[in-house]
């Protein structure tokens, strides 16, 4: 746990002495804002709980897209500038190495995503939510954060630039996220099965509406642990080639 922590801290604080990491929370906190306004709040009356469900329902959306960009330097990078080496030469596991750059990641998302906090509590204004709403939505977002952030590790792992990362996380993002529509044009059980494997309605729907399920949560983890062990199998690969 050390290597992951020295690897974490690392990259996390890559986070901080850059622009881009600086960048990326002002675009996010600036749109989610902007969405918040314009769709959430604004369109007439609303009940409280709608206006906190279209907040998440909007959110979502930017988690994703912040975590293809606060992910796709992770390995690209490495290797791109060359100091992938160090750690292929190095008495570092791959796992350690993946599994501490996908930390310092989520754990930056998850700073990004706290700081949005101020808008759901601006309903409190003028209206009333409950307090487990607003912990199940954020629950969601994290969650979908994390699965994101593995896809964009394997897309990272997968690239030789960071340009290709950020495109093959978000066509490989894409394609999870439309398994709904398949699952809208064929007959059981596929139709069933491409229900469960879309990224977002099934399963962050809950969510946004303020339940957590198990099944849910057991999902999500099982998209982060399958796309972080690929990018490590492809390290792996790379390490022997």
């Amino acid at each position: 746990m050390r290597v992951v922590w020295l690897v974490m801290s690392r990259e996390l604080g890559a986070y901080f002495r850059s622009y881009m990491g600086y960048i990326i929370l002002a675009v996010v906190l600036l749109v989610d804002g902007l969405l918040f306004n314009v769709y959430a709040m604004g369109g007439g009356s609303k009940l409280s709980a709608e206006v906190l469900r279209q907040f998440f329902y909007f959110s979502s959306g930017t988690t994703m897209i912040a975590s293809i960009f606060l992910t796709m330097r992770l390995l690209a990078e490495e290797r791109q500038m060359g100091t992938m080496v160090l750690y292929t030469t190095s008495p570092v596991k791959d796992s350690q190495v993946v599994l501490g750059k996908f930390l310092s990641a989520f754990l930056f998302l998850g700073l990004l995503t706290l700081l949005t906090l101020y808008m759901p509590l601006l309903i409190f204004v003028n209206g009333k939510v409950s307090v487990g709403h607003i912990f199940a939505g954020y629950l969601g977002l994290l969650c979908l954060g994390s699965a994101a952030l593995a896809i964009g590790m394997f897309g990272s792992a997968l690239a030789q630039s960071q340009i290709i990362a950020a495109i093959i996380s978000a066509a490989i993002l894409i394609s999870v996220l439309l398994f709904w529509l398949l699952a809208n044009v064929t007959e059981p059980p596929l139709s069933a099965m491409f229900s469960y494997l879309a990224l977002h309605n099934k399963h962050f729907f809950p969510f946004m509406k303020g339940t957590i399920n198990t099944r849910d949560l057991i999902y999500y983890l099982s998209v982060t642990w399958f796309f972080l062990m690929v990018a490590t199998k492809v390290i792996e690969a790379r390490r022997w080639r």
